[in-house]
């Protein structure tokens, strides 16, 4: 027997059993209000076209009129009866109103713009728009894995299994309440401390002008990022100022080495972002900003959804990231940029950072007047730089050799000076004027002198070619740890410029739910060393690199730095705990002493009979052990994957009263004296 045809067999009772439970739930099997009220009017060919579609018009039109024969259809049904007429005394009284509106409704029958609008939206394979969807993509493919050891080569990346988890509405309860966190520890570069409470400062929520028992502290949190999130939002709720996220690519290319991953379909990629970034922009501030690392796989899709979440207005702009030296193995042409989406959460309250000119941006120097920079004096580009644009600002001045000198466009036609002759009479006689002779052609430059005491500021760009690259990240790495230890780790340079773009000043809390290797910890720590400043961060990351790398690489950085700290923190498992060990096991033995346990000790899927199961274990057994553990882990009741911090108290989840007094000022907000 296969896999399928076993899997089948095992679950065909409890899914007759789901049926009839859905039915009940439905009330013996009823059609909704809106499929019965279609299915009725479809009675009347008035409102009927010759291809079965209802007529919503013409439905409106004889509402209106208080059509006899409308009403006597309407009052067919018990059910419709009583949603859409009010019984006064004795008499029956049509309400037209809620009728209309009811029929008006784009969920009854959409209107051709409606239909049309839905069609060019993101949609599932099933057809189901995103917008409206309600599933929740719980787990994810790897976009990078942690290299074991000396490991230097892609095809020596651990062949992990990975089954992307896909939960449909009526699969969903207690998923996204808050979790129980546990494993606290405060670190710093003294080593791991037991953790006495959360630092709650008044001085810096001030500062950030948040509420003044927010958490101050640094965290790292373990766990699946949805859950993680979900978790945050009664803590930090529209107090995040940054996110910076670098998720899985969707290149394609996991699908080669984990087994799995090839159920990660575009759809489900996008739905599983769309999970994640909802929650996101509800920890954003009124002026907070959000940036995501992509590539051209999925760029031009994750924009139209962001325009979804967070509206066309607010976003900023896609700035490419010149990452890398050119992948060789491109297969037309060898990719050398990312990109970076960038969006406020109100772009009309957010304010971004200016780059300060300092000393280097005046790379010349003038014995008299100092540092100066110096900007070309004929326009080169621009609705006004053509001669016919501008005839007089067209003239010619004398070069040193006494030719006269012309504004020239770069095609070499006839341009326009930036100033009247009058202004460049007084600026040459100033000394303000330099000219350099290239290519036997003479080019105007004006001298911009450094003003002492004075800030100059400039924009920052949005083409990101001077921020370093995954090479450099990978040597920040290997200069901590001595050896290669993560592939294509971001530099923090890049992470350090965001921060400057994004304005995140003293006291902002910067947030990362896909951290990787650290890239955006290390990166606040060394930014606010280098201008004295106390930014906070909160990382999360499921993978167990978080303890090999993650945590290890922010704590070699504080060391260097010689201060600082960060709490960290684990969700408490229920299932979870059985969902690694499945994904560890090397022999079919192993994983039915894991089902024994799962029976007693876990919490299975209503779906799921043991019985029928254990009736059939020869069929199991002949199932190949990939298999075996795909079925293992289909059969765990995904809402408790976690312990639900409402059930805290409950006996049977064993809480420390230590873990529950810090889980209970966590979510108290209670502050730490």
């Amino acid at each position: 027997m296969s896999y399928s045809e076993f899997h089948t067999f095992i679950t065909y009772w409890s899914q007759f059993r789901e049926f009839v439970l859905l039915k009940i739930k439905q009330g013996g099997g009823r059609m909704t209000l809106i499929e019965e009220l279609k299915e009725l009017l479809k009675r009347d060919s008035r409102f009927v076209d010759s291809k079965g579609n209802l007529l919503k018009n013409k439905i409106v039109e004889f509402a209106l009129k208080l059509d006899e024969n409308l009403i006597k259809l309407l009052l067919q049904s018990e059910r419709i009866k009583k949603h859409f007429f009010k019984d006064i005394g004795d008499v029956l009284i049509f309400d037209k109103e809620k009728f209309m509106k009811f029929v008006d409704n784009k969920e009854f029958l959409p209107n051709s713009y409606t239909a049309f609008k839905n069609k060019i939206g993101l949609a599932n394979e099933e057809g189901k728009y995103l917008a409206k969807s309600k599933e929740v993509v719980l787990v994810w493919p790897y976009k990078d894995c942690v290299l074991e050891g000396g490991q230097e080569k892609p095809d020596e990346k651990r062949k992990e299994i990975f089954h992307n988890v896909i939960l449909a509405p009526d699969e969903i309860d207690r998923l996204l309440e808050p979790k129980v966190f546990t494993n606290f520890k405060r670190i710093n570069k003294d080593g791991e401390h037991p953790l006495e409470g959360f630092r709650r400062d008044p001085e810096i929520n001030r500062k950030r002008g948040l509420p003044e028992d927010t958490i101050t502290d640094n965290l790292i949190i373990k766990g699946n990022n949805l859950l993680v999130l979900h978790s945050l939002l009664k803590e930090f709720r529209g107090k995040i100022k940054m996110i910076y996220i670098d998720p899985p690519y969707n290149t394609g290319k996991e699908a080669d080495e984990f087994k799995y991953n090839d159920n990660f379909t575009h759809s489900t990629w996008l739905t599983f972002m769309r999970n994640r970034l909802e929650v996101a922009k509800d920890l954003l501030k009124d002026d907070g900003v959000i940036f995501i690392s992509i590539d051209d796989n999925e760029q031009a899709y994750l924009k139209v959804l962001c325009d979804e979440i967070f509206g066309r207005e607010n976003f900023i702009t896609s700035m490419p990231w010149k990452g890398r030296g050119g992948r060789q193995d491109s297969l037309f042409v060898a990719d050398i940029h990312e990109y970076i989406l960038f969006y406020a959460k109100n772009s009309k309250k957010f304010i971004a950072g200016e780059m300060v000119k300092t000393d280097e941006n005046f790379p010349y120097f003038d014995k008299e007047k100092g540092l100066y920079y110096k900007r070309q004096l004929a326009r080169k580009w621009g609705s006004h730089s053509k001669r016919e644009d501008r005839p007089n600002l067209y003239y010619p001045i004398k070069a040193p050799d006494g030719r006269d000198v012309y504004p020239k466009l770069p095609d070499g036609s006839d341009g326009c000076w930036r100033w009247s002759k009058e202004k460049m009479e007084k600026e040459i006689a100033a000394g303000n004027i330099e000219f350099v002779k290239k290519n036997n052609e003479w080019i105007v430059y004006q001298k911009i002198y450094k003003i002492e005491g004075e800030t100059r500021t400039k924009k920052f760009t949005t083409w990101l070619d001077d921020v370093g690259t995954t090479a450099d990240g990978t040597r920040e790495l290997e200069s901590l740890f001595g050896r290669k230890v993560f592939s294509y780790p971001k530099p923090t340079s890049l992470i350090k410029r965001l921060i400057q773009i994004a304005n995140v000043k003293d006291g902002d809390i910067v947030l990362d739910f896909f951290a990787g290797s650290g890239t955006t910890a290390h990166a606040v720590l060394e930014i606010n060393e280098e201008d004295e400043e106390d930014r906070q961060f909160i990382l999360c990351e499921q993978l167990a690199y978080i303890d090999t790398v993650t945590k290890l690489r922010v704590k070699k950085v504080i060391e260097k730095i010689g201060s600082g700290d960060f709490v960290y923190m684990e969700l408490m498992k229920l299932n979870e705990a059985f969902v690694g060990r499945i994904r560890d096991i090397e022999t079919t033995d192993e994983l039915l002493r894991v089902w024994e346990d799962m029976k007693h000790n876990g919490f299975l899927s209503y779906r799921v009979d043991p019985r029928l199961f254990d009736e059939n274990i020869e069929e199991f057994k002949a199932l190949a052990l990939d298999e075996q553990k795909r079925l293992l882990l289909e059969m765990l009741d995904y809402n408790d994957l976690y312990v639900n911090y409402s059930e805290i108290d409950d006996a049977v989840y064993n809480v420390s009263e230590e873990d529950k007094k810090l889980n209970k000022e966590f979510y108290g907000g209670k502050r730490n004296a």
